[in-house]
């Protein structure tokens, strides 16, 4: 079966989604060794099930498996990477708490990361694409105390070895979105810090044919690094505007972008549901600064809609489709 993604304006996600009942469990059980990997990639089938569902009702184009095998976007893969450790616990913002991981020998991929879940949620998606989403080696390296590595250098280029390693498995598996998550850029906003993860990206994607290569970074200082970044070899930027009252919108128009442009237009961490108007005025704003057509316009919200009760994210989805539908009918 295929679906055919709207030429202007498709509509997306950026990954994460409230975690469905029973998904946080089985998380858990997983980690206490109640369960096998395989166990536990079998049994978090039904809260993907449960997201696509979701992603379809609310009429989305590209979708993804809302990552409900992930606890947290760092932690997951130092779960599954030889060399990590669990370390304690550190506050990442309001009262949202991580166990931040140690690198305490050479990193390594022994088996396949998140492929399982892409694969199953790809299986029953109707078609639609589904995103590959991993996060970037930048960001597990700010997220991770090491005590390994010599260099930062030496960090990032050996965590973008394992990644490139699983982004090559998921492209052979059929992936043809691949979106790389990069927020802690956006909370180092240095052009040195930009060019060490643009290295880092450049390994990551090199020689990649035939798949649609997307980094995603959101919140901090977004307009300090984007001239630093505009020749990564990526086919889109997906980023936050909504939460930050659209302050971006200026600096591509003065920096000259033209990549193709993940739009946040839904805020993340506000209960309010965008109505149709608010997101279809967000849309227009870009569009009448004629810094890009349509057809490089990808809508979707500023980041992952896990903060989010289900019900709300959900609206927040329909809205922003309907949004979507009625742009392109006007641009």
């Amino acid at each position: 079966m295929s679906y055919q993604v709207p030429s202007k304006f498709p509509t997306t996600v950026i990954g994460s989604y409230p975690k469905i009942a029973g998904a946080s469990e089985i998380i858990k059980m997983r980690d206490k060794g109640l369960i096998s990997e395989a166990e536990f990639h079998e049994k978090i089938r039904r809260p993907i099930a449960e997201v696509v569902k979701d992603y379809i009702e609310a009429g989305i184009d590209i979708i993804s498996d809302g990552e409900q095998s992930r606890e947290d976007m760092v932690v997951y893969f130092a779960h599954r990477v030889k060399g990590y450790s669990e370390g304690d616990w550190v506050r990442i913002y309001d009262n949202m708490y991580f166990r931040k991981p140690i690198i305490v020998d050479e990193l390594r991929r022994e088996a396949s990361l998140a492929i399982d879940d892409w694969l199953y949620a790809s299986s029953i998606s109707g078609g639609r694409p589904v995103k590959f989403i991993i996060t970037g080696p930048y960001t597990m390296m700010e997220w991770s105390f090491n005590v390994h590595y010599k260099s930062r250098e030496e960090l990032i280029m050996a965590l973008a070895k394992i990644i490139r390693e699983e982004i090559l498995d998921a492209v052979k598996a059929g992936a043809k979105y691949v979106q790389v998550d990069e927020p802690a850029l956006s909370t180092r906003p240095w052009k040195e810090e930009a060019e060490l993860a643009g290295e880092a990206l450049r390994y990551v994607f090199a020689g990649l044919e035939g798949v649609k290569k997307i980094v995603h970074i959101c919140y901090g200082k977004l307009e300090k690094i984007l001239q630093y970044i505009l020749d990564y070899p990526v086919d889109q930027f997906a980023l936050e505007f909504k939460n930050s009252n659209f302050r971006l919108l200026p600096y591509l128009k003065e920096y000259g972008y033209d990549k193709e442009l993940g739009y946040g237009v839904v805020d993340v961490h506000s209960l309010q549901v965008e109505s149709v108007k608010e997101v279809r005025n967000a849309i227009d704003m870009l569009m009448k600064l004629d810094i890009l057509p349509p057809e490089k316009v990808y809508i979707n919200p500023d980041c992952g809609l896990k903060p989010l009760p289900r019900e709300i994210a959900k609206a927040k989805l329909i809205n922003m489709v309907k949004a979507a539908e009625e742009a392109r009918r006007a641009w």
